[in-house]
């Protein structure tokens, strides 16, 4: 089995953090074994109307419908 899906010890998934940037970035930086990640810039995607958030680790991130983080192409 893939590492990818294996959830270990008290970590949370990204759909499971609290739906505010801080968070986000609190999320990222552990992921990133405490190297801070931090938001490049932001952007409404004219298709989706959805807030995207680029950040320092090269991925887009914003909200789904529920106001769970995802990540975004």
């Amino acid at each position: 089995m893939s590492q990818a899906f294996v959830k270990e010890g008290d970590e949370q998934w990204l759909h499971e953090i609290q739906p505010t940037l801080n968070a986000l970035i609190l999320h990222l930086t552990r992921e990133n074994n405490g190297i801070r990640v931090y938001e490049q810039r932001n952007f409404v995607d004219p298709k989706t109307g959805k807030e995207v958030h680029v950040m320092s680790n090269g991925m887009h991130y914003s909200k789904d419908k529920d106001g769970r983080w995802e990540i975004v192409g």
